[in-house]
């Protein structure tokens, strides 16, 4: 056996012994040992292989298929730039958390720097972002190479997983490789290639940490940021606490949950932030749908004096403020290395939380009123006709709270929070909060999912991951329903001060960016179905549908009406 198929056929088998059962891979012909192996361990059903031409679609999708099963998933590309087109992926694994494991095939040391075709410096490419690099040595046929390999995966693995750090995230291994490339016939090796008799290389052990006892007393609400778990909805229902949690937090169900919770924020931050010291951090311009608050509504947003977060929050800017605030106890539980605290105004940052007693007063009530009189205002504000959040609304509901939505970031996202009804199951790429990757996103964490899955996303999210429509024919392919919310460009920018009266002469060309893609004509390229809705009631029908296969459904709104209805949304909860 000659070292290049040796060391593959160790690595992929390593892989599986230490928890991977989902892989992905671009192809190339420097990492063709890798790609047999992977295909020989697909065939016997040890792994599930994806096949995909991009590498940038390649590292989203095992994101997407991380974020489904919660297990390491393995992305291995040939050498040059095939390795860069990762980088991406790679960001959005460190800040998400995500345990990606990327293979980059190599040419030998001794050809860098000499001109030698597809070569370059891979060593450290993607810098501080992931957890662990490590180039595998050149393979070579000499005894003691086997145990180096697969002490080498077992610990990226779980370096990757966190298990001795509680700080998960992305690694790399650069992996040279020799030729030849292929099988050889020749079946000698000087050692076995087996490994241990049951598990891993190296089995590591996690570490622990006792939870912090957490009493009631100030009044007190829970923030639940992305991937916060339910652990955030137990301790808010543990201490009788408001909840505002975020689509993709795990967290947004209960009784604890204030589901207007962004709105009735902005409604009070003016009157909370007057209230406490000036800082730096909380002196963030305002937008246009500032608004002054009611009475009512000003003492609740004033009398929070302790907020506990879950998570990494990042979706509105009236949480952002009040984690600002210098009035504010902020505790912070982040069972990982790392903690968010954008605001440096964390008092605390413990591993767990264990909440002695509950709030007996009656917060959590107030908030909740307050709660049922913003939903009813802003379901007569949406009663106008078909926008982001009705539509996110509408798709909520037919997805169900059990259901699996993945969601993109800019408005879709946002649209969502709005929602009465959102997926326990919502998966959102928040780490850096990108819009790239997300079609692929979706795709990886439907085929996790193994059944009916949906995601809406805006038409800038589509178009820039429109290869992730690009499925071999001898793929899996999941059940994923894709609704388009097509303003035929930015539509972010339009409720920012970018699209405020004074940039009006250039907004359209630098923050509204129209493009005006026929994205039924781009889905026929792939073979996607495509369906134009028009109305709420049409769009029910259509999602109620039996998902089978990849479809679209496209959405149009009109990118001129999000600024008008931001600011009448926020006259409404104003005026409660």
């Amino acid at each position: 056996m000659n070292p290049s198929t040796a060391f593959a056929t160790v690595v992929v088998d390593e892989l599986i012994r230490s928890g991977v059962r989902e892989a992905v891979l671009a192809p190339g012909s420097r990492s063709t040992p890798l790609a047999l192996a992977l295909a020989a361990a697909d065939r016997d059903g040890r792994l599930r292989l994806h096949v995909r031409i991009d590498e940038r679609t390649a590292g989203f999708l095992a994101i997407g298929l991380i974020r489904g099963t919660g297990l390491p998933v393995p992305v291995v590309t040939t050498s040059g730039t095939a390795v860069a087109n990762l980088h991406p992926a790679v960001l959005e694994a460190s800040h998400s958390g995500l345990p990606l494991i990327v293979l980059s095939a190599d040419r030998p040391p001794e050809l860098r720097g000499t001109g030698a075709n597809q070569t370059t410096d891979q060593l450290k490419v993607f810098g501080d972002a992931v957890r662990l690099f490590h180039e595998l040595g050149t393979p070579s046929k000499q005894v003691g190479q086997v145990a180096y390999w697969r002490s080498q995966i077992a610990r990226a693995v779980s370096t990757a997983v966190g298990a001795r750090t509680a700080d998960p995230g992305p690694v790399h291994l650069n992996c040279p490789l020799v030729e030849p490339l292929v099988p050889t016939g020749d079946g000698d090796w000087p050692e076995p290639l087996d490994g241990r008799t049951t598990g891993p290389w190296t089995s590591v052990h996690a570490t622990g940490a006792q939870p912090s006892a957490v009493a009631p007393g100030p009044k007190t609400v829970v923030v639940a940021g992305d991937g916060a778990s339910q652990a955030a909805r137990l301790a808010a229902e543990a201490g009788n606490w408001p909840l505002f949690a975020e689509p993709s937090s795990r967290a947004r169900t209960g009784p604890a949950v204030i589901s207007s919770y962004r709105l009735l924020l902005a409604a009070t931050s003016q009157a909370a932030t007057s209230s406490a010291a000036t800082s730096s951090a909380a002196a963030a311009a305002p937008t246009s749908s500032a608004v002054t608050a009611s009475p009512a509504l000003s003492s609740l947003g004033a009398e929070i004096e302790r907020v506990i977060v879950f998570g990494h929050p990042t979706l509105s800017r009236p949480v952002s403020k009040l984690l600002a605030r210098p009035d504010v106890e902020v505790i912070v539980v982040a069972p990982t290395g790392l903690w968010p605290d954008a605001a440096h105004r964390a008092a605390s940052v413990v591993t767990g939380l264990e909440v002695i007693g509950s709030d007996q007063t009656d917060w959590l009530d107030r908030w909740q009123h307050a709660d049922q009189l913003a939903r009813a205002a802003m379901d007569k504000v949406f009663a106008g006709g078909l926008s982001g959040p009705v539509i996110a609304a509408v798709l909520g509901e037919v997805v169900g709270a059990d259901g699996m939505l993945v969601v993109a970031s800019s408005n879709p996202v946002r649209d969502l929070d709005l929602a009465p009804v959102v997926p326990i199951r919502t998966v959102a790429n928040r780490g850096l909060a990108g819009i790239d990757g997300t079609l692929s996103t979706a795709v990886g964490a439907a085929l996790a999912n193994a059944g009916a899955t949906y995601a809406l996303v805006g038409d800038l999210a589509f178009l820039h991951d429109s290869n992730g429509l690009v499925i071999g024919p001898a793929e899996p392919r999941p059940d994923l329903r894709i609704v388009v919310l097509n303003d035929n460009g930015g539509g972010i920018f339009a409720t920012l001060e970018q699209g405020g009266g004074d940039h009006a002469d250039y907004f359209e060309r630098v923050f509204g960016t129209p493009h005006n893609v026929d994205l039924a004509a781009l889905c026929a390229a792939t073979g996607t179905p495509h369906q134009l809705v028009e109305t709420a009631d049409q769009l029910r029908e259509v999602l109620a549908r039996t998902v089978a296969g990849i479809d679209v459904v496209e959405v149009k709104v009109d990118r001129s009406t999000h600024r008008d209805l931001h600011a009448e949304l926020h006259q409404a909860i104003s005026q409660l």
